[in-house]
């Protein structure tokens, strides 16, 4: 098993443990951190939904992040993680 892999398979028995789920909101990832997550045996228990959303419109289609954040900060900054975060978590409805 590799660390990314074996990062991936401790995080699901964490959550596991506390009957907790995890999305991912990825940009420049790609999906990796998802794929990475579904490597492992069992993750749909734990895991809800992955967005991948490398350009602007699409953090704001699918994430709701505001045009106007981007203009502000640009779109590589916290406030625009932090955005993506809140997004996916509503979107999602993980627990």
């Amino acid at each position: 098993m590799d660390q990314i892999t074996g990062l991936a398979d401790t995080l699901g028995k964490l959550l596991d443990a506390m009957n907790a789920q995890v999305t991912t909101a990825e940009s420049c990832t790609g999906g990796g951190i998802a794929e990475a997550i579904t490597r492992i045996a069992g993750s749909s228990v734990w895991f809800e939904a992955g967005y991948v959303t490398y350009s602007n419109a699409q953090k704001t289609r699918q994430l709701g992040v505001s045009e106007a954040l981007f203009a502000q900060v640009g779109a590589v900054s916290q406030p625009v993680v932090e955005a993506m975060v809140s997004g996916a978590q509503r979107e999602s409805g993980a627990r």
